[in-house]
């Protein structure tokens, strides 16, 4: 069987002895060859590959299979030596420790099946026969497996002697859930893995119904114990797995076992951050008894706010670069730079690049909490996270490294990851890998572990490492932030650096070492703002207005002393700091709303999406992926995940507009759009947390309706498609289901009132004031007879009320009224209803009168007054003489005019398009539309433009529009009073 040409050299004559040991071994139990029994799908050749290789690469395998052949005919006869373990081979494992009598022989039989099982899988792997991720996959579950028949053994004979584990409030059996951690949790073992478990049980109470009771505390550690020593202790036969259990609260230290409550109340008040790294990948591997899937869903519920923030955590940096100083040290004093998990570029600082955004970002984004590396790093790279194609250098170099750690692993069945420092060794790595020699291979992995290194640099190393002349120059700024350089002396310096008012600087410094917040800040949150400081300083000095821009953001800062995470974020990340100080110059309203909310920093990493606004459907997508994590029964998640989306979005556009890379109307479009894009979801999940109650709305066909037969219909700026920074949401509520019908739930409504309470919770979730704000101020007040009419009206009460009793103004408003969202083809027939209601037959001068007197009564309440000198009157941008509302007022009344004859001028609700329609059906010259246009275009870009400096739509004077005004004036005159 043995043949010298497959073997390389220096491995031939220990290769030839566990030959000549395994077929002695076969001819003293009268057994077959192996390739006797080969199963027709596998020749001959291929298996003597297969054997010399692993005899070749694993001491372990070739002493295995001499010890015990027949083991290894099994597996060829049967062919699952070259096939994937399935189902049925895992459940196989079971059956054959289903008949153990005593702890001694379930862990005599439980090694022989570890044997088996790691056999087959170092087989596997050393000739390729299966991909890494198959080999970490298979070891992982084989492990699984054996911690759940372990416990399932010994809890049921613990049973008689000691009863069930009850829980004391619930009075319900208690399970013990396994927590597997580390490559375990992550269905990542390597071929000689060590497995991290945490034991848990939901709660405290006795057990009952066995000769004596015991603490559930007292039960679940002696069970726990038992299942530790059936894996661990070594025998005749080896072991299973080595148990680590040091990853438990308190560690080595703590109770072995904890009931949920002790657990959430460690993590909560004394959870350290190594201990969050390491529930990245905690995951139930083992559940016994009563609704183990249940409690194992519950416990991991209770560590998500431990393992993942919901602000972006940025603070985790400092942390891992610790640990992996810490790592690197250790690896140093102890002469491991060979090695491959440790060492530098090897597969720890991968691990650590793929935890660094997962920490940083996961409580945000769900996706990041998969715990496999393979998994994550084509979604870094495919998210922006990591560069362009360097998600892929690091799974490449991730497969090569593990791959390297199995062959060194494979030979001995040794929990190593250490070079081999002997020749014989060196070629055997080598020849594994697929190298032709020594020299080749080290220059492979010379080249693998640059590389990762050179990421692992990119994502975690030290800005002050990488900025070292930046000390210095920080130095002055420090001195400055500290006190130390104050009074003239700071004046002139900080004059010499070009900033105008550097009194102004030194007292708002003043106000914010002194303010009580931050006088009370830990010392490692007060590091991290003498971090920040000098460095918003000295960014501060490279523009204009230094001292306006810090006052702005001075709030900013004390509203995050609590949570200092956002300065590490701001720290680590000059380009977040830039735009920072770049949009806080610009306006005040977005230094405001980051001083609100500063989870929004968030938004100053990425300046490529912060200044590119996505499209409606782009918008849709995001949102959809923002609440996948949640169910629809989380009203508050919900809610959160809208008021942050919200807020985002309109920094974004903010953003875009105060640097002019959005136009006015692209502003409103994109503002527009994120409302309707916001407004389907809240309808969305309005009509989802009603259908468990209250069953669904009976439709006109008496089937239940799949989904809500009503519509969202906007009005004015939304409407119109001209929201602006904190516009109000003008709303009507409209359906058109069998008012005689009722729902099918538990608690029947007849429709009329499902529908009122539909449009009620749609209220209630875009109202509602929540830490993170409110989503939209909603008013209500133009539906059929204002505040005294139905919240939600059915499409004929409203096409009823539209013809017979709605005033001038109220077909005023419905020009500017569209659906925003809710039942296509009743948007359809609203729509339908709209046109001809504008279309329909009116009195000229009767319109004409109803409109004036509207529109001198908003003048009168509304528009501005004569300044107290008496010499100036101010001009307000919307509602004085020549502004909006007139435009506004003329496009509606030429609409209400002339649509019977001119139907088109119908079919927009934004007054742009219907200026422009206006002016193809001849009704207004080319000049007049123009002068409009251009006139409206002007007076809203000025009013985003105070808004967003916080001011009032009001001009001190009105001079510089005095044209626009002249001309718009013009044309009310001679559309509106020429004929009075």
């Amino acid at each position: 069987m043995f043949e010298q040409t497959r073997i390389p050299a220096p491995l031939q004559e220990a290769t030839r002895k566990r030959f000549e040991d395994f077929e002695q071994s076969l001819e003293q139990r009268q057994l077959d060859s192996p390739e006797s029994v080969l199963p027709g799908a596998v020749s001959k050749e291929d298996f003597l590959q297969q054997i010399h290789r692993a005899f070749a690469a694993s001491e372990f395998v070739a002493k295995t299979c001499t010890t015990r052949p027949e083991m290894l005919l099994d597996w060829v006869r049967s062919g699952e030596l070259f096939e994937p373990l399935g189902e049925s081979g895992m459940s196989g494992f079971a059956e054959a420790l289903s008949d153990c009598e005593d702890d001694e022989t379930f862990d005599r039989v439980l090694r022989q099946q570890r044997n088996r099982a790691m056999v087959r899988i170092i087989w596997r792997d050393l000739n390729r026969l299966a991909s890494m991720r198959e080999i970490t996959d298979e070891l992982s579950r084989f492990a699984e497996a054996a911690i759940q028949c372990a416990m399932d053994f010994h809890f049921e004979r613990m049973k008689p002697r000691w009863g069930v584990p009850m829980g004391k409030h619930s009075g319900e059996a208690q399970p013990l859930v396994v927590l597997g951690m580390g490559k375990l949790g992550a269905r990542e073992l390597n071929v000689s893995s060590d497995i991290d478990l945490i034991f848990a049980f939901p709660e405290a109470g006795k057990t009952e119904g066995g000769e004596r009771s015991l603490d559930n505390q007292e039960f679940f550690t002696r069970l726990g114990q038992k299942l530790i020593k059936s894996l661990d202790a070594l025998s005749a036969e080896g072991f299973v797995f080595r148990v680590d259990m040091r990853l438990r609260p308190y560690g080595q230290s703590g109770a072995l076992v904890s009931n949920y409550d002790a657990m959430e109340e460690y993590y909560q008040s004394q959870g350290r951050d190594w201990e969050r790294y390491a529930m990245i990948k905690a995951r139930p591997v083992a559940a016994s008894g009563h609704k183990a899937q249940q409690a194992a869903d519950e416990l991991m519920a209770l560590l998500q706010p431990f393992t993942y923030r919901q602000y972006i955590d940025f603070s985790v940096i400092e942390s891992l670069r610790d640990m992996k100083g810490l790592i690197s040290r250790q690896v140093q004093r102890r002469g491991m730079s060979e090695d491959v998990k440790l060492g530098e570029g090897g597969i720890r600082e991968i691990e650590f690049v793929v935890q660094v955004f997962q920490l940083i970002r996961g409580g945000r984004d769900p996706r990041l909490r998969e715990r496999q590396v393979c998994e994550l790093l084509p979604l870094l790279e495919t998210e922006g996270y990591l560069p362009e194609g360097k998600g892929k250098v690091l799974l490449d170099a991730y497969e090569f490294l593990r791959n390297t750690e199995h062959a060194i692993q494979g030979y001995q069945d040794r929990q190593t990851q250490a070079l081999p420092d002997t020749e014989d060794g060196r070629v055997r790595l080598a020849w594994v890998m697929g190298y032709d020699d020594w020299p080749a291979f080290d220059q492979a992995l010379s080249a693998v572990r640059e590389a990762v290194n050179r990421e692992f640099q990119e994502v975690i190393a030290d800005p002050d490492a990488e900025r070292g002349d930046d000390r210095q120059t920080l130095q002055p700024w420090v001195a400055l932030w500290e006190g130390s350089l104050e009074g003239e002396e700071a004046e002139e310096w900080l004059a010499g650096q070009g900033v105008d008012q550097p009194h102004r600087i030194l007292a708002v410094l003043k106000d914010l070492r002194e303010h009580r917040q931050v006088m009370a800040m830990q010392a490692s949150s007060r590091d991290r703002l003498d971090a920040f400081v000098p460095r918003l300083l000295a960014m501060l000095a490279e523009g204009e207005a230094a001292d306006e821009t810090l006052h702005r953001i001075q709030p900013l800062i004390v509203s995050v002393v609590r949570r200092s995470a956002y300065l590490v974020l701001l720290v680590e990340n000059p380009v977040a700091l830039q735009q920072l100080v770049k949009l806080c110059a610009a306006s005040p309203w977005i230094a405001n709303e980051l001083s609100r909310f500063p989870a929004l920093l968030d938004e100053l990493l990425t300046p490529e999406s912060l200044y590119s606004p996505p499209g409606k459907e782009e918008l849709r997508d995001e949102l959809r992926r923002e609440s996948l994590r949640l169910s629809w029964d989380d009203l508050e998640g919900h809610m959160d995940t809208l008021r942050y989306f919200r807020s985002a979005h309109a920094l974004r556009v903010a953003a875009s507009e105060v640097t002019g890379a959005l136009p006015l109307m692209k502003v409103s479009d994109y503002l527009t759009d994120l409302a309707e894009v916001i407004l389907e979801h809240v309808l969305q999940l309005a009509w989802e947390q009603l259908l468990p109650r209250y069953g669904r709305p009976a439709g006109r066909d008496g089937e239940p309706e799949q989904a809500p037969n009503f519509v969202i219909v906007g009005y004015g700026k939304l409407g119109g498609i001209e929201l602006s920074h904190g516009s109000d949401l003008d709303l009507v509520f409209i359906h058109d289901s069998d008012p005689d019908g009722q729902s099918d739930g538990e608690k029947p409504l007849d429709n009329n009132l499902f529908y009122t309470r539909l449009g009620q919770r749609v209220i209630h979730i875009l109202n509602t004031r929540m830490p993170s704000g409110t989503l939209y101020e909603v008013d209500m007040r133009l539906r059929p007879n204002g505040d005294a009419g139905m919240l939600v009206t059915t499409l004929r009460a409203f096409e009823k009320y539209q013809h017979n009793e709605a005033w001038t103004w109220e077909h005023q408003a419905l020009v500017r009224a569209r659906v925003v969202a809710g039942h296509e083809a009743l948007a359809t027939d609203f729509a339908r209803v709209r046109q001809e209601v504008l279309c329909a037959h009116r009195d000229l001068n009767v319109l004409r009168e109803d409109v004036l007197k509207m529109r001198e009564k908003m003048r009168d309440h509304l528009g501005s007054r004569p300044s107290a000198d008496g010499d100036a009157r101010p001009f307000h941008l919307k509602q004085d003489a020549g502004g909006i509302v007139d435009i506004e007022f003329m496009v509606q009344y030429a609409v209400l005019a002339w649509a019977e004859n001119e139907p088109a001028l119908t079919e927009y609700t934004d007054n742009i398009r219907i200026l422009g329609a206006l002016e193809q059906s001849d009704r207004l010259g080319a000049e007049a539309v123009a002068q409009l246009i251009e006139a409206y275009k002007a007076y809203r870009s000025t009013g985003h433009r105070l808004a967003l400096q916080r001011q009032e739509a009001v001009l001190e004077d009105g001079e510089p529009f005095a044209e626009e005004r002249r001309q718009v004036t013009g044309l009310w005159r001679q559309l509106l009073e020429s004929h009075h």
